[in-house]
């Protein structure tokens, strides 16, 4: 006769653990933490900015309103130097679960997060882009290149040089909705943007969509 003790936990009970965020009934404080985290996904063809709603040892919930598919394998990095893979297991309503490739320490890994967040020079989640947005000082309108965005802020390159400290507006691909940002850094023809009021994190779900 089999043991049902079997300390190994199988794909099935594993992806049944992950089924059980959707059902807050069942949920426990000891087994899943629930957070509101920025995570940078990596997708087959994609890349954007998803929000981490709970976490446990076998998986996590993200909150997305980009389509996704069951069986779909996410690289998650909740910063620089924490990244999870796992495999999407269910899809609903702008949310999926994920059951990782392999069981985590969920509580030791978010104290680890914490503490990096206030260490010095800490930076919050960026996604490497090559678009291009317009840029808008007093008298000019140019086209400017974007090589990195988060919510609050963007790297550049730039034909002329910025003074740190200037102010301008930002047109991102396929919007009219100018965004007000300082220069917060320049060095010739690079240099980086501070947003006076950070991005909606819904607009950076998808690179692909500030490539259109």
């Amino acid at each position: 006769m089999e043991s049902s003790s079997n300390p190994r936990a199988t794909s099935t009970q594993r992806i049944t653990d992950i089924e059980d965020m959707t059902l807050s009934d069942r949920r426990s404080a000891e087994r899943y933490r629930t957070i509101c985290r920025i995570a940078r996904v990596q997708r087959a063809d994609d890349m954007g900015l998803w929000l981490v709603r709970n976490i446990s040892n076998e998986g996590l919930m993200l909150a997305a309103d980009a389509p996704v598919t069951v069986g779909e394998t996410l690289d998650i990095a909740l910063s620089e130097t924490t990244l999870l893979r796992g495999t999407i297991v269910w899809a609903e309503r702008g949310r999926c679960g994920i059951a990782f490739d392999a069981p985590i320490d969920a509580a030791a890994l978010l104290r680890g997060l914490a503490d990096e967040q206030r260490a010095e020079g800490y930076r919050a989640l960026r996604l490497p882009v090559e678009v291009e947005a317009i840029i808008a000082l007093r008298d000019d309108a140019r086209p400017i290149d974007l090589v990195d965005i988060s919510q609050h802020g963007a790297g550049f390159r730039y034909d002329r040089v910025l003074d740190a400290g200037t102010e301008v507006d930002l047109i991102l691909p396929g919007s009219d909705l100018r965004r007000r940002a300082l220069v917060r850094w320049s060095r010739g023809q690079r240099g980086g943007l501070w947003f006076t009021q950070k991005l909606d994190r819904a607009a950076l779900e998808s690179i692909a969509l500030l490539r259109r």
